[in-house]
């Protein structure tokens, strides 16, 4: 299994929390670029794709709800059930 198949099972597995690495991994290898901003959200944009924003609690930890809708918009769940 590969990195990106290893991360999209670990994020959509619908943990109560993940780590913000391994969020920002698996959206690079989507095609996305963290755009530099201040603060504790951090925006990832695509061409062609809407701007994903994603706070971090704590500076390290994505909540659920936010990885349900990273797995929701990149469609990651159909994918999961193939």
């Amino acid at each position: 299994m590969g990195k990106r198949e290893t991360l999209v099972r670990k994020i959509c597995g619908r943990p109560p929390e993940a780590d913000f690495d391994e969020v920002r991994q698996l959206l690079e290898l989507e095609g996305y670029q963290r755009r530099e901003g201040k603060g504790s959200h951090h925006v990832f944009v695509k061409v062609g794709a809407y701007p994903i924003s994603i706070p971090t609690k704590g500076g390290r930890k994505v909540k659920r709800y936010y990885l349900d809708n990273i797995c929701e918009l990149l469609e990651l769940d159909e994918e999961r059930t193939k």
